[in-house]
Formats: C-alpha cells, sequence, structure tokens
C-alpha cells in the first residue's frame, strides 16, 4: 500500500528565492520500504524530510500522506501529525543532556498522554531489544556513539510512527556501529517499519531495499543498494 506520494515538487530559498533546493521531483513510498536516499552535500536531501514531515511547506508540487493532501494540515493539526506519524532518527543523535536516557526515550509516550505504568513497560522493553537497558538511568554524555544513536533510535520509534525518517544516522559513528545500526533498522523494517534514510555512505546504501539518488534538486532511482555512476 502506497504510504506517501511526492510529485513535482519544487523547493526554493533565499531572500529572492534563487536557491533551488528540489526540482520538480518525485517520489513514491509504500508502507514496508527501507528507502536510502543519497546524493552531494546540498543536493536537497534533507529538504525532502523536512517536506515529509511538514516542518517545510510546499511552495509547488503535491505531497500525499496516505492519500491525504498534506498541504491542507497546518498549524497545530501539522505538529499533531508530526508527532503520531513520523520518527527522526539524527546524525548527532539530538537527545536531551539533562535528561536520562529513559526520559529521553520516554518522551514521545508522555507528549501522547500514555499512562505512567504503559510508558515504564515500552521503554525498559524497547531498550532491552535494542541492548540498552542498563543505560536508562544515565545521562547522554555518558554513552558512546553508538549506545547514544541506539537511545535516537528507542524514542523515534517509541511511540509506533508509520514512518522513519533517519538523516545521517551513521554520520556520527564509526564502521563497527554503522553496520550494528543498519541491521537494527533491517530488523525493525522487517517487523514492518517503513524507513526513508538519507545517506552519503554506500555501505548504508547497500543496506537498503531500494535507492533513490538526488542530484541538482532531481531523482534518479536505482535498484536496492546500487549506485549510479
Amino acid at each position: 500500500m502506497e504510504l506517501l506520494k511526492l510529485e513535482r515538487i519544487t523547493k526554493k530559498y533565499g531572500q529572492s528565492q534563487n536557491i533551488t533546493a528540489l526540482n520538480q521531483f518525485n517520489l513514491n513510498v509504500r508502507e514496508g520500504e527501507m528507502l536510502a536516499l543519497m546524493g552531494k552535500s546540498g543536493s536537497g536531501k534533507s529538504t525532502v524530510l523536512n517536506i515529509i514531515s511538514g516542518i517545510d511547506g510546499l511552495q509547488k508540487g503535491s505531497y500525499k500522506f496516505k492519500n491525504q493532501e498534506m498541504a491542507k494540515v497546518k498549524g497545530d493539526k501539522m505538529t499533531v501529525f508530526r508527532r503520531d506519524n513520523i520518527g527522526f532518527i539524527l546524525q548527532h543523535f539530538a537527545l536531551i543532556q539533562d535528561a536520562t536516557i529513559y526520559d529521553n526515550i520516554a518522551l514521545p509516550l508522555r507528549l501522547s498522554r500514555k499512562p505512567k505504568a504503559e510508558i515504564k513497560e515500552r521503554v525498559r522493553k524497547l531498550a532491552a531489544e535494542l541492548g540498552i537497558e542498563k543505560q536508562l538511568k544515565k545521562y547522554p554524555k555518558e554513552l558512546s556513539g553508538g549506545e547514544a544513536q541506539r537511545a535516537a533510535i528507542a524514542r523515534a520509534i517509541i511511540n509506533q510512527p508509520q514512518l522513519i525518517l533517519a538523516d545521517e544516522p551513521t554520520g556520527a559513528l564509526d564502521e563497527e556501529n554503522s553496520r550494528k545500526i543498519m541491521e537494527i533498522f533491517q530488523k525493525l523494517n522487517a517487523q514492518g517499519n517503513t524507513f526513508i534514510i538519507v545517506t552519503h555512505d554506500p555501505n548504508v546504501g547497500a543496506m537498503c531495499k531500494r535507492t533513490v539518488h538526488i542530484k541538482d534538486g532531481k531523482n534518479y532511482e536505482t535498484g536496492g543498494g546500487e549506485i549510479n555512476a
């Protein structure tokens, strides 16, 4: 089933709109996909994620999420949409430094006003699955890079979002931890989670089912893990 569809998306920045981030960009994503979005720095990869999540609005084109036209979703409704449907994983983890790992992971559930007992059970279960159950009382600065990214993954998926957006999720990790994080993504994807992963790393792209390359704001699609010359 189709989860989202971007058609002829054009996005420009700058005071005189002279910087084109996306130019007639198209993208279809089906439920359960694990898609790599690849391209050079400044090619428009992060802009795609910002439009999908509603952080950036549309200038030209159409964006549908489960057949709902997202141009009509604004303000508080967009905030609720993002909270209930999108999970974010970033390169530098974006954990709250003065909160414990438990509180970082629990945050989306608290924002959704889940009961305290349910939050405790879900956080501890997910932390155990990701191998960070012994880190829950620690603070982000006390964790290794791999542990911090696992905590960020837990926070992103704890609310069971429809879609997980990962922006260079292995960019701050060494090769071994990058592989471990991608193996976690593959396991989650096998359980039905949909991923869009922005990356410049061909090893990360090779571990995804499908690859879309961006150049000059346009998309060039290849099969799973293939890299265009």
